[in-house]
């Protein structure tokens, strides 16, 4: 390998030197047009030949570079979120730090998921993580065979962090991604990295664009090898760690289907490392997955460029400080749901008024009225205004603004934490 990238760097040092002398004779020699246009075609031809087009064609590949100082600063805000997080969830008991992992998990999955393009049933999923960690949840469904499979590579990657990352561990995961052996309408190689040409391709058929072309297959092995090697052996900042193990996989490509998922769970599994702990609190693929134009720009550039990947370590950590920032609101309803039953573990309330409070404080959306509430747990309006007058009388559940017929109602935790139920999309 390092002979080969020797004589490549040779081989550019050669195309300098034939442009520049090139073109230093035609203002000095005959400049004819047509000798212009042949220098012209000289060169692109060999730039499209010889020159380095991709982050692995480099010398340097794989020896990542970065700057120090901008990644520095960016790490200090992440570490300081992450304190601040870690201090709230102290405030907590087991069982409410083990609901908000059920969120937290079910969201990276349902997220890393939808960057490709591939929807999963959000109820089936949060339904087989709280099962596979031992979880009571309200309202589980039974989940199909492939959402357990992709829960079960997630959890794998979370819960055994410690375990060493092998091919043949990579192969269960991508087995548990595609347990028919087919992506869609193609037959794709299953459990082994793939025998073929990859390239990463946008656009209508007929007017396709090239984002990226991939290591070609002969060389999978030897890269996968180093890979690992580097991952179960890697002392850096576990944070960087995970960006550099993100960006090195998906440049890699070493399966027909499923990198950028595989990808991620290979990150998920470094931050883990990061923490020494096999709880997981916040979702990067949540993040990512709303900056999803962002992320495939930055992620094309740096493929494109050479082992200099400060650019995608500092954007790969501001949005992981931002999926830290936005667990606060996954947290947030776990502490709120903590806090209520803190305060009112003495209460005498129905099961049928526990089991609404519950949804409501765990997410429900949308308002909390009389009609959704006899809607929700099928009872007659009569039955459910008697429920909600007694949780008003108790003073649990505040009147808040609406008509006569129609007051919808906010769920009263503490003296400072007042619950207000509202659809998504407001």
């Amino acid at each position: 390998m390092k002979d080969q990238q020797d004589t490549l760097h040779k081989q550019q040092i050669q195309i300098t030197f034939y442009i520049t002398k090139s073109l230093k004779s035609s203002f000095f020699a005959d400049n004819k047009p047509q000798n212009m246009r042949l220098i012209v075609r000289k060169t692109v031809y060999l730039q499209k030949t010889i020159l380095p087009m991709y982050i692995y064609e480099h010398k340097e590949w794989p020896h990542f570079s970065w700057n120090k100082e901008r990644v520095g600063e960016e790490l200090n805000k992440v570490h300081k979120a992450v304190g601040y997080l870690m201090g709230r969830l102290s405030l907590i008991g087991f069982n409410d730090k083990m609901s908000a992992v059920v969120e937290s998990i079910s969201h990276d999955i349902i997220a890393s998921s939808e960057i490709e393009g591939v929807e999963l049933n959000s109820e089936q999923v949060r339904s087989s993580v709280a099962r596979k960690l031992g979880v009571q949840i309200q309202n589980s469904t039974e989940s199909s065979r492939y959402i357990d499979g992709v829960v079960e590579m997630a959890l794998d990657a979370t819960i055994n962090f410690n375990k060493p990352l092998t091919n043949e561990r990579l192969f269960g995961w991508h087995n548990c991604l595609f347990p028919t052996g087919w992506s869609g309408p193609t037959k794709i190689d299953v459990a082994k990295y793939r025998s073929g040409e990859m390239k990463v391709i946008s656009g209508m058929f007929g007017r396709e664009k090239v984002h990226y072309v991939a290591p070609a297959p002969e060389r999978i092995g030897e890269e996968m090898n180093r890979f690992l090697n580097w991952f179960n052996s890697d002392t850096h900042n576990g944070y960087v760690k995970s960006a550099i193990a993100h960006l090195w996989f998906v440049c890699i490509h070493p399966f027909d289907d499923g990198n950028g998922r595989i990808g991620r769970a290979i990150a998920d599994m470094a931050l883990s490392q990061a923490e020494n702990s096999k709880m997981r609190f916040f979702s990067i693929s949540h993040q990512i997955n709303k900056d999803k134009k962002q992320y495939y720009d930055i992620l094309e550039e740096t493929q494109k460029g050479n082992c200099d990947i400060t650019e995608w370590i500092v954007w790969y950590l501001d949005c992981l400080l931002r999926s830290v920032e936005q667990s606060d609101e996954t947290l947030s309803k776990v502490l709120n749901k903590a806090i209520f039953w803190q305060n009112h573990a003495e209460t005498i309330l129905s099961e049928r008024q526990r089991e609404v409070l519950n949804m409501y404080l765990d997410g429900y959306p949308g308002k909390l009225t009389a009609k959704n509430w006899a809607k929700r747990v099928k009872v007659s309006p009569d039955t459910a205004a008697r429920d909600i007058k007694d949780l008003i009388e108790k003073s649990i559940l505040i009147p808040q603004q609406g008509r006569v017929r129609d007051v919808f109602y906010g769920i009263r935790c503490s003296d400072s934490i007042l619950v207000i139920p509202m659809p998504e999309d407001l």
